[in-house]
C-alpha cells in the first residue's frame, strides 16, 4: 500500500480542510439568505471577524465552528474516509466501504 508521508499528508490536510468549511458555511448562508452582516449579528462579532473565520486562511477552533453552527440554526456533520475511497454522491456513505467506519448521524 502506497502512503504519502505523514508532513505530505499533514500539509495537504492544512491545506484543504478550512477551504471546505468556509465553502460549506458560505453555501449553507447562501441557501439560507443570510449575508455576512446577518451572521455578524447573530454571532455578535464585527462584520471584519465573519470576513476572517469565512476567508479560509484562519486556523479555526471548534468552539468558533460551535458558534458559527449555532447562530446559523445547524450542525456540522463529519467522516472521515480513508485515502483514495470514493464517497456516494449523498455525501455519506463510502463506496464499497465498511459501513461501520463512519458514525452514524446524531438524532436530536
Amino acid at each position: 500500500m502506497h502512503r504519502e508521508s505523514y508532513a505530505d499528508q499533514l500539509d495537504y490536510e492544512l491545506d484543504r480542510l478550512p477551504g471546505e468549511v468556509t465553502t460549506a458555511i458560505t453555501w449553507f448562508m447562501k441557501e439560507h439568505e443570510i449575508d455576512r452582516a446577518e451572521l455578524a449579528r447573530l454571532l455578535d462579532v464585527t462584520r471584519g471577524r465573519v470576513s476572517q473565520i469565512l476567508s479560509g486562511d484562519e486556523n479555526l477552533t471548534l468552539r468558533t465552528l460551535a458558534a458559527v453552527a449555532a447562530a446559523l440554526d445547524a450542525h456540522f456533520e463529519v467522516r472521515l474516509v480513508s485515502n483514495g475511497q470514493t464517497v456516494s454522491p449523498d455525501g455519506h456513505q463510502p463506496l464499497g466501504g465498511n459501513p461501520f467506519e463512519q458514525s452514524p448521524p446524531v438524532d436530536r
